[in-house]
């Protein structure tokens, strides 16, 4: 069969060029991300009670929302958050759910519970999204011009641009931080209003009265006349003097009362809890958040063209910067394995070259390269993957291992016309009989490894799939190019070496002839390297030999040996740190302040500036953005928080400080002078769809419901406890129970003696304490907001309720202050739920030279010795994938251990020969951990990975020696010397091959920038195992293959004797 591609040799090409046609369609549809979409699919549930303090939201708002959802088809688990006013929902969906349909069945089980939720919830509206946790763009507006200020930035934001972003293909929301817009404010004089006897809920009939749109009809409907006239009503007023001249009350007189007086109407800010900046100047932030399934690249694509459509339109001195982009991140990621690619492909065509040392032989097997590089990508487009920064890897690994094949052909094509006088044509088809299965074998065993990954799970499970399935694939093309095309192209182009004067045999001395001219100088100096080099490589391979032979006799030693690297090796595994997907140099930063409960806006304000000025002029800041008044970790308003981003400059534009984990360090150090507030340091996550913040995360559940504060005791002692341990560098929350409140107490049987409605009063009470929506207005052709509040000075303390009054039934004025008493109390001002328990949510930050994995250890260490038995702790965002990872890759790898097992048994049909091949592949592990230790790296995804793939590579060659051995066995030769003449044999392309991949990992190893810790890992981990691998493997496999075949032929011996 193998005969015909060697003599058609057109049908071979051809069959490489559809590979390459197919391939080359396959490249131009794929779409382009950093990661594959790896996020859980969410749902979004956001309502707002205005107004209400963060308990209320909970138990009026949440409880009943959640009892509804809980259980939702598909739902994986769900986290709730309440604030002052707001309340939200995250549903998260198992993976493989689709994110349009889940938000469907979460929407018509929001539907069923709205008859449980309070009335001013369903007016506002209840809104359910399908949406990633995490932004994949922010971007600062801001002016030069000191007569914009943040109001004007912010409504010119929300009215022209937002809008437009907000159309683009998988954008699920555009985000402002603090955002504000132009509204009617109506401030109330509570004491005008108690002189005119009047109280707000009078003004807010006195506004739906007069400021409303409505249809009047049409003259002349339903007659016989020629034309019809639609009746118009001017509608919802559009200026603040409209609202100033409303009418409250008139007279018998003809005196009128109006708004204006008795409270002060302004055209103002919707509100001013948060003050922010761009670079010091005012601004605003916008973050942007995808759909489930969206493509993050392509959005941000998007999103940039409208932005330099939209900035033609801008006032002069408006501008804008985008300080976080996913883009970014994904094109210098596939720009930097695209280069890695490059230089990958030269440094193996070196290594082939040396080894070959004739330009036409290494030509053969770099054809394969960019055969099975390109063909790859028709069959991961079939399979729905896309390029990212893990099919990419696969493919650099996969230059190392795709010439494997075609260098077993050439390699062996070419010895055997060295050691006969066969022509290029008979050494290809005779070779090809021998060679062919151990081709097919190392193919199947390759593929194999890979096939238990099609088992696992959840986000880890797509992590892995994408990676070994291409990496597999372009194996297989390899295989197909080694059986088809390599021998072809051997039996056209290559020469017989006795035939040929320019050829040099292995350790043939040759006279350098006089150079005429530098190309024969150069030609000259090659051949005195190669002279040498084969020389050396003969004494070396004349010492491996004798080294063999000496093992072989002393057998017990080296499997004692075996047993001795393999144990440490399973001990170097045990105690690497482990970790999931390493944190990278994206170069975005994130601060936050936490003052103490009730602080004012002014102080947190203050205080922001304080810690700005610790590191605004450093030359590695690019942009500063910050926002007072800010909690970004709950992306809530309060006045005792504030944040900022920072954005660095470009890995290979920064100045200073380039590690951006060194440059943390350092602005921790800046910050720590900042005594007033509790300061945060982190990064966003390396992948899109688990939140904002980067290291440890976590809830403490309150699984028998207490309240609020014994929870808030429990989580403060467990996190001075979480503090104390010395992996963990800072362990905090946001939820504090101890915000400083004033409960307010009716007097009920008096409020009903003196006719005063209790629900009406505290309604009016919440108008002068709270703002309100009452209405609505249009502005800048769009809807805007009417507010009605107390004036801010006459409302300012406990005191000024005093002057508020309630009308009783009888139309008397009554002081509310008569009918209640105000009690200090604390309480919290977030509250959130995880699973329907009250919980608190926990960020652990690593210490220096500690990994996510001993932190998690550590935390359950903790737990299980401090917490209370009434609560427990459970993983959220990546920290639960990674939890539920690790017990996968445990089994994967037992698994692909297994189905390599099987595999050779079926071919040697022996159950014991196969030992001979997987009992040296677990010395590779020395050389993985060793190297990753070395280094400083832990075990994460990307060292698992490359582990799975080195079982494949290392089992590799050791079934190049096994299958030679065997062969000179059935032909009559001795079990040792069978052993010996397959490792001499198999010696030199086993070297060429496994040098060819180490070769491949080098540029990884040098790479940096916002890949580079992946690049690390799996390069260091793949390149430490195949070195210990080969230099320890050959040696053992040998004798490996003496101990199992002797004792496969005895126990056959003895089975036909009992037969």
């Amino acid at each position: 069969m193998l005969k015909k591609f060697i003599d058609r040799p057109i049908l071979s090409t051809v069959i490489s060029l559809i590979i390459l046609v197919l391939g080359f369609v396959g490249l131009v549809e794929l779409p382009i991300t950093r990661f594959p979409d790896i996020a859980p699919p969410s749902v979004n549930i956001s309502a707002s009670y205005p107004g209400a303090s963060a308990e209320t939201v909970t138990s009026s708002v949440l409880m009943p929302l959640e009892t509804t959802i809980n259980g939702v088809e598909g739902m994986n688990y769900m986290r709730s958050k309440a604030s002052t006013g707001s309340a939200s929902i995250t549903v998260y969906f198992k993976q493989g759910i689709d994110p349009d349909e889940a938000a469907v069945k979460v929407q018509n089980r929001v539907s069923d519970a709205t008859t449980n939720l309070p009335v001013e919830v369903i007016e506002s509206g209840v809104t359910v999204k399908p949406r990633q946790s995490g932004s994949i763009m922010t971007i600062n507006i801001f002016s030069d011009d000191p007569s914009f200020d943040e109001t004007f930035l912010q409504s010119f934001t929300n009215i022209n641009i937002i809008r437009p972003l907000q159309r683009i293909d998988g954008v699920a929301t555009v985000s402002r931080i603090g955002g504000r817009n132009y509204a009617v404010r109506i401030w109330l004089d509570p004491n005008k209003l108690r002189a005119y006897e009047l109280v707000p809920s009078d003004i807010d009939k006195a506004i739906d009265d007069q400021n409303f749109e409505i249809a009047p009809g049409q003259f002349g409907q339903n007659t016989d006349q020629e034309f019809q006239l639609t009746i118009k009503y001017a509608g919802r007023f559009t200026s603040k003097e409209e609202f100033e001249n409303i009418i409250l009350k008139t007279t018998e007189e003809g005196a009128i009362l109006r708004l204006k007086d008795v409270a002060r109407v302004g055209l103002e800010a919707t509100n001013t809890n948060a003050m922010n900046t761009v670079d010091g100047k005012p601004g605003l932030t916008m973050d942007i958040t995808q759909n489930s399934g969206a493509n993050a690249r392509d959005i941000d694509i998007a999103i940039r063209q409208t932005m330099e459509e939209l900035f033609e339109s801008f006032p002069e001195g408006m501008k804008y910067n985008i300080s976080y982009s996913v883009k970014d991140q994904v094109d210098n990621s596939i720009k930097q394995v695209v280069h890695t690619l490059i230089e990958a492909f030269i440094l193996v065509f070196i290594i082939i070259f040396i080894f070959l040392q004739d330009l036409r032989t290494s030509i053969i097997p770099a054809i394969t390269i960019p055969v099975a590089l390109i063909g790859t990508f028709f069959v991961i487009y079939l399979l729905g993957f896309s390029i990212n920064v893990l099919t990419m890897f696969a493919l650099v690994l996969s230059i190392g291992i795709v010439v494997d094949d075609a260098i077993v052909v050439v390699e062996a094509i070419h010895e055997k016309m060295g050691r006969g006088k066969e022509n290029p044509y008979q050494a290809s088809v005779s070779t090809m009989g021998e060679i062919a299965p151990a081709i097919v074998s190392i193919t199947l065993v390759m593929t194999a490894v890979f096939l238990p990954i099609g088992f696992m799970q959840g986000p880890s499970g797509i992590f892995y799939k994408q990676f070994a399935y291409t990496l597999a694939i372009a194996i297989l093309i390899s295989a197909i190019n080694a059986l088809t095309l390599s021998p072809a192209l051997c039996s056209l182009i290559l020469k017989n070496p006795h035939k040929e004067d320019d050829k040099i045999t292995h350790g043939q001395e040759i006279a350098p002839k006089k150079p005429k001219g530098k190309r024969e100088k150069a030609k000259s100096l090659l051949k005195i390297f190669f002279v040498n080099f084969n020389t050396a490589y003969d004494k070396m391979s004349h010492r491996y030999i004798k080294s063999i032979i000496e093992l072989i006799r002393r057998r017990k030693l080296a499997l004692g040996g075996l047993v001795v690297v393999s144990l440490f090796g399973f001990l170097a595994m045990q105690y690497t740190p482990t970790s999931f997907i390493p944190d990278e140099d994206n170069g975005f930063i994130i601060f936050s302040l936490k003052l103490p409960p009730g602080s004012s806006l002014a102080r947190t304000n203050n205080l922001l500036e304080k810690a700005i000025a610790e590191f605004k002029d450093r030359e590695e800041i690019k942009t500063i953005s910050t926002s007072s008044g800010f909690n970004a970790i709950d992306n809530t308003t309060s006045s005792s928080y504030a944040m900022g981003y920072i954005n660095m400059y470009p890995h290979n534009q920064r100045k200073g400080i380039k590690d951006i984990n060194q440059f943390i360090d350092t602005l921790r150090a800046d910050l720590s002078g900042i005594k007033d507030a509790e300061v945060s340091v982190y990064t966003r996550p390396t992948v899109q769809g688990f939140g904002d913040q980067n290291g440890v995360r976590f809830v403490v559940e309150d699984v028998i419901g207490e309240d609020f504060q014994a929870l808030g005791k429990v989580s403060q002692q467990f996190l001075a406890d979480l503090n104390a341990r010395p992996e963990i560098l800072q362990a905090t929350t946001t939820f504090d129970a101890n915000f400083p409140q004033i409960e307010i107490q009716v007097d009920r049987e008096k409020a009903k003696v003196m006719g005063v409605g209790i629900y009406d009063m505290l309604n009016n009470v919440r108008r002068y304490y709270s703002r309100v929506r009452t209405s609505e207005f249009n502005l800048f052709n769009r809807l805007n907001f009417v507010y009605v509040q107390g004036e801010p000075n006459l409302t300012a303390s406990p005191s000024s309720l005093d002057d508020i009054y309630a009308r009783s039934n009888d139309g008397n004025m009554v002081p509310v202050s008569t009918l209640v008493k105000l009690r200090r109390s604390f309480g919290a001002e977030i509250t959130t739920r995880h699973n329907m328990y009250n919980s608190v949510e926990v960020s652990a930050i690593p210490a220096s030279g500690y990994s996510t994995g001993e932190v998690m250890d550590a935390i359950e260490e903790v737990t299980r010795e401090k917490l209370p038995g009434n609560y427990k702790t459970d993983w959220t965002g990546l920290s639960r994938e990674e939890k539920l990872s690790s017990g996968q890759t445990a089994v994967i790898i037992l698994l692909s251990f297994l189905f390599v097992y099987l595999l050779l048994t079926a071919q040697y049909e022996s159950y014991i020969l196969p030992l001979s091949i997987l009992l040296s592949v677990p010395v590779g592990l020395i050389g993985v951990y060793g190297l990753v230790n070395l280094v400083g790296l832990e075990n994460n995804i990307y060292v698992q990975v490359g582990l799975l793939m080195l079982i494949g590579l290392l089992a590799k060659n050791a079934i190049l020696i096994v299958e030679y051995s065997m062969q000179q066995r059935q032909r009559g030769v001795s079990i040792v010397k069978s052993a010996i003449i397959g490792a001499r044999l198999r010696l030199r392309p086993i070297l060429m091959t496994s040098l060819a991949f180490v070769a491949g990992m080098i540029p990884l190893m040098w790479s940096s920038g916002p890949s580079a810790v992946g690049n690390h890992s799996i390069s260091y981990a793949a390149a430490g195992g195949m070195l210990s691998g080969v230099i320890l493997g050959v040696f053992i496999i040998p004798v490996l293959f003496v101990v199992f075949q002797s004792l496969d032929e005895k126990l056959k011996v003895n089975i036909k004797r009992e037969k």
